[in-house]
């Protein structure tokens, strides 16, 4: 069983071709968890719509008030059954072969974290970088230390074992990032990491992005990055 975990806000122009090349590689057997963050576009309309005519499980929540991408993405990861748990974002398209690439990287090298690159494009859809990592200067694999200086490990290319959900579940309050908590516990608990080269979706760049990247403030920066080492630091 694999499950796929998304967060939306507002994504109503772009979810239904995401949700699409995700259905498109599920079984009956799987299931696709989403938590909306209170969205107040068709969104909501949408996801419904769509996963009344899915074979696949798709489940829907819906927030009461927003809480931001960490704690919805909580939300869903939290209900995940499958094996190997994918996370997904609202706005990009997932490559035909994803799932079975993945799987199979999962199954044969027994895999607890697992990321791959994906080609870049612009809000018209015209690609803008073959390589997201070269692109966001993702320099992979890393230490902890590298990791705190700039996080290369990007959620919406990653999927997790059940065993590294356990462990990296609840989140911490305030964390920086889902993505970058998952892959400072691998570190920590010596679990698997897996780095596929080869580019397995598009990744969508625009204005609107929810986890996309931000301009912060130095100050604001080196803040979250001493969350984060100190989170890290209270594993057991």
């Amino acid at each position: 069983m694999l499950s796929v975990c998304m967060a939306t806000y507002n994504g109503a122009q772009t979810v239904a071709k995401q949700l699409t090349s995700i259905l498109n590689q599920l079984t009956p057997n799987d299931e696709v968890l989403i938590v909306d963050d209170h969205s107040t576009d068709q969104t909501v309309t949408l996801l419904r719509h769509l996963a009344a005519g899915s074979q696949v499980p798709v489940r829907l929540a819906v927030n009461a008030k927003n809480l931001g991408p960490i704690k919805s993405f909580a939300k869903a990861l939290q209900q995940a059954q499958g094996e190997l748990v994918f996370l997904a974002d609202q706005d990009d398209i997932w490559f035909a072969d994803k799932v079975e690439q993945m799987y199979r990287a999962f199954e044969q090298q027994q895999a607890d974290l697992l990321v791959h690159d994906g080609v870049v494009l612009d809000q018209a859809g015209q690609q803008i970088a073959a390589s997201w990592n070269h692109y966001h200067h993702n320099r992979l694999p890393q230490t902890v230390a590298s990791n705190l200086v700039k996080n290369g490990y990007t959620g919406a290319m990653m999927a997790i074992s059940q065993h590294l959900l356990r462990q990296a579940l609840p989140f911490p309050p305030k964390i920086e990032m889902h993505d970058q908590w998952l892959f400072l516990v691998a570190k920590r608990y010596h679990d698997k990491i897996v780095v596929l080269r080869q580019p397995l979706m598009a990744y969508v760049r625009h204005g609107d992005n929810v986890t996309g990247m931000k301009r912060r403030s130095l100050k604001v920066q080196l803040q979250g990055r001493w969350r984060m080492w100190r989170a890290y630091r209270r594993l057991k």
